[in-house]
């Protein structure tokens, strides 16, 4: 199998990890000069889950993100450039500028788009693999989604109707352990395995700082959907470094300590996908490379035209009656 990403190769998903964190570094940078407008959800602690479930994926499958999803879809193949045009605003983004940080698209890779309602992506995913079953495509569509999510009765619901229908989904979520600022732990009854396993959904932990063991989960549960053995949920441990949002560096809150952010950065999935290559030092000047190119896309590029500011509101191409912007 040859992923449409381009992650076959331990040098390749070290390549995406990295291209993934010095994105959200270069993402929080421009907030701070006030480039990005309204900040972001950074990805940075969480990259080992992206490239490893996305390196499982083939080119016809399709994925659902969050709103921490810039690495869901730098993963899945989008071009970093126009991503980080649509994080500012720029007509050349992903969307033109429409969808910022939060809801970011590319349909003919397989996205489906990020979304900022927590566990909103869950039910789409099982509608896109109804849909993808009744047209007789062996599509799988993976959807991410946080333990924040699990307490969300459209997930639930959506476990329901994928195990019923055993539609091809692999349902992931990015446990780092925190919804916002509410630990997991006071939040979640029982277990996030015990909320699959209760539709008899097949669920695996495992750990999500590690790229190569979330692959080796990744590529089981996706032969295991495709076969149409029904739906499989993944729990991937990991962690994020930064905060929920960026806010957060101006509102500084206290709901984590350093001991367990020191013990968590000793995982970083970036120091473990490094060493497993032996070029990491060249791998990072491409990466730096296409950033900076990236960077200069984005930043010279137009942003929308006021006029067109109703474009794209209905499918029909109907636009509001004349005075209702005003």
């Amino acid at each position: 199998m040859t992923s449409p990403q381009g992650l076959d190769t331990l040098r390749d998903r070290y390549r995406m990890v990295r291209l993934i964190r010095g994105f959200e570094e270069l993402a929080l940078e421009l907030v701070r000069s006030g480039d990005i407008v309204g900040g972001t959800h950074p990805y940075i602690g969480q990259e080992a889950v992206a490239v490893g479930v996305c390196s499982a994926l083939e080119p016809g499958d399709q994925l659902t993100s969050t709103h921490r999803g810039h690495g869901h879809v730098l993963a899945k193949g989008a071009d970093p450039a126009r991503l980080l045009a649509e994080l500012t605003g720029r007509a050349t983004g992903l969307n033109q500028g429409r969808g910022g940080s939060m809801h970011a698209a590319d349909l003919s890779l397989g996205i489906l788009g990020a979304n900022g309602i927590v566990g909103a992506g869950a039910p789409i995913a099982v509608g896109a693999a109804w849909a993808a079953r009744l047209a007789g495509q062996p599509r799988v569509v993976a959807s991410f989604f946080g333990d924040g999510a699990l307490n969300q009765g459209v997930v639930l619901e959506a476990f329901n109707l994928a195990a019923m229908w055993q539609v091809p989904v692999v349902f992931v979520c990015e446990n780092n352990g925190y919804a916002t600022t509410l630990p997991a732990s006071v939040a979640v009854a029982g277990s996030a395995l015990g909320r699959a396993e209760a539709f008899g959904i097949k669920a695996v932990t495992v750990d999500g700082m590690d790229t190569e063991a979330v692959r080796a989960a990744a590529l089981e549960a996706v032969e295991h959907a495709r076969s149409g053995e029904g739906p499989v949920f993944l729990e991937c441990v990991t962690y994020r470094f930064e905060g929920h949002h960026t806010m957060e560096r101006r509102l500084r809150p206290v709901y984590r300590t350093e001991e367990e952010l020191d013990g968590w950065r000793l995982r970083d999935p970036l120091h473990h996908a490094a060493a497993l290559v032996e070029d990491a030092a060249e791998v990072d000047r491409e990466v730096a490379e296409v950033l900076s190119a990236a960077r200069e896309f984005a930043l010279s590029s137009p942003v929308p035209e006021v006029s067109g500011a109703a474009d794209h509101l209905y499918a029909s191409g109907l636009r509001p009656r004349a005075g209702s912007l005003a």
